[in-house]
Parts: C-alpha cells; structure tokens; sequence
C-alpha cells in the first residue's frame, strides 16, 4: 500500500504541468479585445471640398460691330466724326406704330420697334410719353442748323443743333420723347417721373440718353435728357453696368467738345 501510494503521488506533479501547459494554451489562442471605436463626437470632420473657380465671365467685344459705317447701330456721330457720306440715307426706315408721333417721322426698322416697346412700357408704368422728332434727312438738318444760327448765333447754335452730316438724327437712331408737359425739349424734362423712368429703364430696350449731364465738354452738346440713341440691348446695359455714359467714353474716341473747321 505505501509502495502505491507512492505511484499516485508521484503523478501529481505531471498533471499540474499538463494543466498549466493547457492553460497557457487557452490563454494564448484567446482573440484580442477589439480596438476602442471613436465615438461620434470624436470622428474627424471629413476635409471642405477646395473652392470652385467661377467660371470666366466673357469680355464685352466692342468690336463687334463698326463705329465708323453710318449703317451700322454702333456708329458714332460727333462733332469730330461726320457720317461718311455726309448725306448718308438709312435704307429700312419704318414708322413706329401704336405710339405718339407728332411728325409721324420714320425710324430704323430695328429702332422702331425698340421704341415701341420702349413707350409701351412707359405708358404700362403710367407715363403718356410720345415722340417728337426722329430721323430727318440731310437736307432737313441743312435747314434747322441754318434757321438756329440766324436766330441764335453760331456758338449757341453749336450747343445745342448739329451741323448738317454730323446729326445723329440722319441715322436713323434717334428719338427725342416728350410727356406731353411744360418740359417739352428743356433740360426740367429729366426731373419729371417720365423722364426719370425713362433714363432708369431706356437700357433695358437698347437706348441710352446720348447726351448726359456733366459731358458736354465730352459729347459736345448740352445735356439733352429728352434724347435717345438706339445702339441694342447688348451695348446698352453693357454700358449701364459699367457705368459709362457716353459712346466716346466707352470706344476710347477723343472728345469732341468743338468742331475741326
């Protein structure tokens, strides 16, 4: 019997070990703790898109269209620059239809229709506005120009009529516009509300006011508010955007404050 139990207890010790050889066994083969998640507090903020680059806004082509052919809507007639030739005759003269003309003058056709529109939307706004003077022809201005410098002196004249071959009323492109007021051909026509909407929304119908305030040593002319040059929609609001209120100004031309003769 002690010679047994001394065989049972001699194999304690080798069980141990294999217990313990298991176990680390176990312990070894056992998965790794997950790894700690940011929790939405603490998730990095995804990087801002780069800015996008505006896309390149087309430049204005001044040259687009002439400004020396008389045929052209972008002419230019000034003091220094005559029409070539001095008689020169639009070919698509129309007279405006549905509007006020007091001398049922013509137009060209494209001006025609513009001022049109251009009443049209005056009198929607409650302005009774007609025209009082579009195109004449050479022989007309002869005429006018003459008459004024026999009753006012050729330097007063020159202020406000154009010598014969430099109105721009031999274009065909021009309107003079009244409100049936005592403003009629006077400088008080651009403070009535007729002639205020008129200048704020002209553009819009491809018409400026040829003649404005502050640029007579510029245009040549004394303000004349009442006078409206058609040059298309296009060139028009191009130059209420800019700001630039005479065609001199915005083709780069000299000034044209007298005449070379």
């Amino acid at each position: 019997m002690h010679l047994l139990g001394s065989r049972t207890t001699l194999r304690r010790p080798s069980v141990i070990v294999a217990g313990l050889a298991a176990l680390l066994v176990l312990t070894a083969c056992a998965a790794e703790p997950p790894a700690a998640q940011p929790t939405a507090s603490e998730s990095p903020s995804p990087a801002p898109p780069p800015p996008s680059e505006p896309a390149p806004q087309p430049s204005f082509d001044k040259a687009a269209l002439s400004i020396d052919d008389p045929a052209s809507l972008w002419v230019v007639s000034n003091k220094q620059r005559p029409l070539d030739p001095v008689d020169f005759a639009p070919t698509d003269l129309v007279v405006p239809e549905e509007v006020g003309n007091e001398f049922a003058q013509p137009l060209r056709e494209p001006a025609a229709r513009a001022a049109e529109d251009l009443i049209g939307a005056a009198a929607a706004a409650g302005h009774d506005v007609w025209i009082i003077s579009a195109y004449r022809d050479y022989a007309t201005q002869v005429a006018l120009y003459a008459g004024y410098v026999e009753r006012d002196g050729a330097e007063a004249a020159d202020r406000y009529s154009a010598r014969p071959g430099h109105s721009e009323h031999q274009t065909g492109l021009v309107i003079d516009l009244d409100d049936h007021g005592a403003c009629y051909l006077d400088g008080c026509f651009g403070d009535t509300a007729a002639g205020a909407w008129l200048a704020e929304h002209a553009a819009e119908y491809g018409y400026i006011i040829r003649y404005p305030e502050g640029k007579e040593a510029v245009t040549g002319f004394m303000p004349e508010p009442w006078h409206f040059r058609f040059v298309g929609t296009d060139l028009a609001l191009e130059m209420r955007a800019t700001a630039v209120t005479t065609l001199e100004e915005f083709f780069g031309l000299p000034a044209a404050p007298g005449y070379t003769d």
